[in-house]
């Protein structure tokens, strides 16, 4: 992946969550680096509300993607 994700795109776990759990994600991203525990719940959550997960290799490079200069664990694209 290059570049930045586009779209209306929010930033961390607890939004991530928020957002699976509220039906408004469209598909997830978690870093492969991310704490295990943290991504597989993640993962599961997407699994019952049915949103595609892709993932990227780093937290730092998610992070880049999602167009700011720290590391996240996870973010999701959401409906407009």
């Amino acid at each position: 992946m290059n570049g930045r994700l586009t779209g209306c795109i929010k930033v961390g776990t607890k939004q991530t969550t928020k957002m699976v759990e509220q039906d408004k994600a469209t598909l997830v991203y978690v870093a492969q680096d991310a704490d295990s525990r943290l991504a597989s719940r993640i993962v599961q959550l997407c699994k019952q509300h049915d949103v595609k997960v892709e993932f990227v290799d780093t937290m730092r490079s998610l992070g880049k993607l999602c167009g700011i200069d720290v590391g996240t664990a996870t973010a999701v694209v959401v409906e407009e």
